[in-house]
């Protein structure tokens, strides 16, 4: 019977085989890879990756890869190849081909047909003296001993060996290019990630309310600005200068300490100081402002000219957390 300990223990010795295989990695690293690297990064032309079977659905994830980190890339299926996508080759482009054997059929069919085009072919590969390897301008090793598979067939550490080669590659190639987060941002505008990397503060206020008060103005009708504008605070302006900040929760400690409020004034109640930000700063340093001081507001102002106020709602709003 199998037991949550047999299932436990299984899925952590498929880990442990995976962690082992990958580490192993390290010592195949050589002068073939730091050549494919420069090889590479020195291209005027695209990165071509080709594989079949698992090895293409890897080829496809490091396209993926390269193409949002700076290095552009192409997937050719190994058996769609020699039926015409060999076309999609440029005289300049570099060709990373994926097989753990080297020896299939289909490969064997592709080398001498990307070799007869004269460009640079790298291979990553679990054999070293394979087809593949022998007709490659570069090796790279992703042996394994066995697979993670208790039958030893299905692809799992060589395949898991191949994406770790390819990230590798890739992570290679970010550093010499001094690839920084608002370069991935340019190849990866869309969803969660993409608004971390783009969405500052004044694409979030251009259409808010901006709450303002004077020092002199009654307790009374600060109550009204926090609750006509719905930011729950006001600015506390004078002279064009923000000097203060009134919060809700001011008004609730104030109520609960006074017996009455008609002698007090904005100046009278509110903090000075408060925690700004410009409305160039990143949505998600805004965030961070927000958490580390316990607050959900923070006074926009750009060399001191009031812009308005942004809300903790206005960042969960547009689902960066």
């Amino acid at each position: 019977m199998i037991t949550k300990e047999n299932i436990l223990a299984i899925a952590k010795k498929t880990i442990l085989s995976e962690s082992e295989a990958i580490t192993k990695l390290i010592d195949f690293l050589d002068e073939n890879f730091y050549e494919a690297v420069q090889r590479i990064y020195e291209t005027k032309g695209r990165l071509i990756v080709t594989g079949i079977g698992k090895s293409a659905i890897i080829a496809q994830k490091m396209v993926a890869t390269f193409n949002s980190t700076g290095t552009p890339s192409m997937f050719l299926h190994a058996s769609e190849a020699i039926h015409g996508d060999l076309g999609m080759i440029q005289n300049e482009d570099i060709i990373i081909c994926i097989s753990k054997s080297g020896n299939s059929p289909e490969i064997k069919v592709l080398v001498p047909l990307l070799k007869r085009f004269g460009n640079t072919l790298i291979a990553i590969t679990g054999n070293t003296t394979s087809f593949l390897a022998k007709g490659s301008d570069y090796v790279l090793n992703t042996t394994v001993e066995t697979e993670a598979c208790p039958i030893n067939l299905a692809p799992t550490n060589s395949t898991t060996a191949q994406l770790v080669m390819g990230d590798a590659l890739a992570v290679c190639l970010m550093e010499m290019r001094d690839f920084k987060p608002e370069d991935f941002a340019v190849y990866h505008p869309g969803g969660a990630l993409g608004k971390k990397l783009l969405l500052r503060v004044k694409d979030m206020i251009e259409h808010s309310l901006k709450p303002m008060v004077t020092p002199d103005t009654s307790v009374k009708k600060v109550i009204f600005e926090i609750s006509e504008k719905r930011l729950g605070v006001t600015a506390v302006i004078e002279n064009d200068k923000i000097i203060g900040i009134i919060t809700d929760g001011d008004i609730r400690r104030m109520l609960n300490d006074v017996d009455t409020i008609a002698d007090l004034t904005a100046k009278d109640i509110m903090s000075r100081n408060p925690k700004s930000v410009s409305s160039e700063t990143m949505a998600v340093d805004a965030l961070n402002i927000l958490e580390d001081f316990s607050i959900t507001q923070l006074i926009v102002a750009d060399n001191g000219e009031y812009k308005g106020v942004l809300h903790l709602h206005d960042i969960l709003k547009e689902g960066i957390v």
